[in-house]
């Protein structure tokens, strides 16, 4: 390379250009979540450019990114750092029949489909309730106790 010869940092090749492509498509068909610090599940970006501007923007911003496949077997510490609950109460959700788990051991293994599909169900429950609660509020019924309550006998 010659003294005065620009180099761009950014540059990569077109066989590395290629091999990005096809694992990003790799990712994609396994049908991996991205999971954002609150532990909110959303699909991956059809195009890697746009992964990875929102993924270099959570990044900047200082939060975590998780990328996860539907197959993945997780600790029960990590399932239960991703519904930001503590493990002891994530085991008692697998011993109440919850969420699927099985164990490798004495150790006990959720994949990541289930405790995904447990955390969408959980957040509809979680929604339909502050739905309600925002209507009584907005109604001012909310504080009310209920003529028919026996606790206020």
């Amino acid at each position: 390379m010659l003294a005065n010869e620009k180099r761009n940092p950014g540059a990569v090749s077109e066989p590395d250009r290629q091999e990005i492509l096809g694992l990003y498509s790799t990712i994609l068909a396994t049908d991996a979540k991205w999971i954002d610090f609150s532990g909110n599940t959303q699909s991956l970006p059809a195009d890697l450019s746009a992964f990875l501007t929102q993924m270099l923007g959570e990044l900047k911003a200082g939060k975590s990114v998780t990328i996860l496949e539907d197959n993945a077997e997780l600790t029960t510490m990590k399932a239960a750092r991703i519904l930001s609950v503590s493990r002891q109460f994530l085991v008692q959700l697998l011993e109440q029949g919850q969420i699927p788990f099985h164990k490798a051991g004495t150790h006990r293994r959720v994949y990541a489909r289930d405790l995904l599909a447990y955390k969408i169900r959980r957040d509809a429950r979680r929604k339909i309730l502050d739905d309600l609660a925002r209507a009584e509020m907005e109604e001012g019924i909310y504080d009310l106790i209920p003529l028919n309550d026996p606790g206020s006998e």
